[in-house]
């Protein structure tokens, strides 16, 4: 093991460095790139989970106007 000349994390010799994305002094791996990638993706997933929950509530729901609990008195009127 061998400390990166950049950053000072411990990585294998002759190997980019996975904290920094530095090899031999010259940037190969944008990092920040791929974290703000990841997360991006993250989010996308959570929008599509949302979306989904959203579009089941709709349908459940008649749109337009707001559902109340019966009581047994309207029950019985019906």
């Amino acid at each position: 093991m061998t400390s990166c000349p950049k950053c000072g994390e411990p990585i294998l010799p002759h190997h980019i460095c996975a904290f920094c994305g530095f090899y031999n002094g010259v940037e190969r791996i944008d990092v920040l790139a791929k974290l703000e990638k990841r997360e991006r993706k993250k989010k996308e997933k959570e929008l599509k989970e949302h979306e989904g929950e959203t579009k089941e509530t709709a349908k459940a729901m008649p749109t337009g106007r707001q559902v109340k609990p019966l009581n047994l008195e309207e029950l019985s009127k019906k």
